[in-house]
């Protein structure tokens, strides 16, 4: 790949396009910044976003029926972990609150599955 041309300043841009009578459209807060290969932002991308590998959250997901018994599974769902709380949607008041009493023990379950270390507390909402 051929090197970039050295750029000129501002103002020399703006002098050639005088020279040129050509319009100078671009914008003066506007930061021109080097070009970054699509290779390099799309492998951050699927990093940031989990596209096509293995969360934590799916981790939980697949298992929580045997975390928290199939009955409380039913009217719970585990959503996303945000700072160290894995944030949990219950549907009913009776679950929420047996999770409520059972969380250091389902925490505990949770630490054991592969890449879930990080998750010290369960956020329990009505949902």
């Amino acid at each position: 790949m051929p090197e970039d041309p050295p750029q000129f300043s501002r103002v020399a841009e703006e002098l050639i396009a005088d020279l040129r009578r050509l319009p100078y459209d671009t914008p003066r807060r506007q930061v021109k910044r080097a070009t970054k290969d699509l290779g390099a932002v799309l492998e951050q991308l699927l990093d940031k976003y989990k596209i096509g590998r293995d969360s934590p959250e799916q981790a939980i997901r697949e298992r929580w029926a045997d975390l928290v018994g199939s009955a409380n599974a039913t009217y719970s769902h585990p959503v996303a972990i945000e700072r160290g709380r894995l944030l949990v949607l219950v549907s009913h008041g009776v679950v929420r609150s047996e999770l409520f009493h059972h969380r250091q023990s389902i925490v505990a379950k949770i630490q054991q599955l592969p890449g879930c270390k990080e998750v010290k507390h369960l956020n329990l909402r009505a949902g």
